[in-house]
């Protein structure tokens, strides 16, 4: 989990990742952007790809 700066770097190492923006933010599965999500949808959306695993 990370900043907008870092965080994609740090979240591409993880099996399961996310980088937060202003307003937005950014799932990663594996090293691979999963998709964009609102502020407010983030937590549901990050349970969501946890859950598939």
């Amino acid at each position: 989990m990370g900043c907008v700066v870092n965080g994609p770097g740090e979240a591409r190492e993880a099996d399961v990742g996310i980088a937060g923006g202003i307003g937005e933010g950014v799932l990663f599965r594996k090293g691979e952007i999963v998709k964009k999500v609102p502020e407010a949808q983030l937590l549901s959306a990050l349970l969501a790809l946890v859950d598939e695993l």
